[in-house]
């Protein structure tokens, strides 16, 4: 391969890896709920925090955009997505739709090292419940069901696991939803017994459950107050 060709790739893959460094810290914060539903994402500061160009911070927020995570104002900005109460519901009715599919397939592609990896994910849970670091258990929860769609082994559904339970992250974050009663401690472990005994039934009813508790702890809540950029993502 000529010189110049080589250094188009790895500038190329260089690129790319800043441009997925920076989502996963954007997505990491906003799991956490560092990062507030309506935060304004200014391009030229994101770019300071970041040491990138705004060329750069410009292509993580429309890939943020895409998936509805940002929203993007014309002549005004990028702003971290506020999902409206009927946003809020048609999140969970896709979910409700989704998740049972995971689990079906999940199921009927189960390995020994699958679910070893769920009780492994759901340990990292309880240990911090047991720790009291809010943040990792707000983080956990949710990639519980990334993690299930992951193993469940197709790639469409993971992809929309992500993005539904990212939406559902902000939803709980912009109406107050109390993390000890959105996402209860024993729900997952069951969830996953009952896959580990190919209980499909039992399993699809427990994350229907599950997802019902969620919705129900909402509140119509949403002040949020501003926050520090560079302490997120300096931290």
């Amino acid at each position: 391969m000529p010189d110049s060709a080589r250094k188009t790739t790895a500038s190329r893959a260089e690129r790319e890896k800043s441009v997925d460094e920076i989502y996963e810290k954007i997505y990491i914060a906003i799991l956490e709920h560092r990062l507030h539903p309506g935060t304004k994402l200014g391009e030229e500061r994101m770019a300071d925090i970041f040491g990138v160009s705004r060329a750069r911070v410009r292509e993580v927020l429309a890939r943020l955009a895409h998936e509805q995570i940002v929203e993007l104002v014309p002549q005004r900005g990028a702003y971290v997505a506020k999902p409206t109460t009927e946003q809020a519901r048609d999140v969970f009715e896709a979910r409700r739709l989704i998740e049972p599919a995971v689990l079906r397939r999940l199921v009927d592609t189960l390995t020994p090292e699958k679910i070893a990896r769920l009780r492994q994910h759901q340990e990292l849970e309880a240990d911090a419940r047991r720790r009291n670091d809010k943040r990792a258990v707000i983080r956990l929860s949710g990639e519980f069901h990334t993690l299930a769609a992951e193993l469940a082994g197709n790639s469409a559904l993971s992809r929309s696991m992500r993005e539904l339970c990212m939406l559902t992250c902000l939803t709980i974050f912009l109406y107050d939803a109390p993390t000890a009663q959105s996402c209860r401690h024993d729900e997952h472990e069951l969830i996953i017994e009952a896959v580990a005994r190919r209980d499909r039934a039992r399993a699809e009813k427990l994350m229907l459950d599950h997802l019902d508790h969620i919705e129900g702890s909402l509140q119509l809540d949403n002040a949020n107050g501003e926050v520090d950029l560079e302490a997120i993502f300096k931290s």
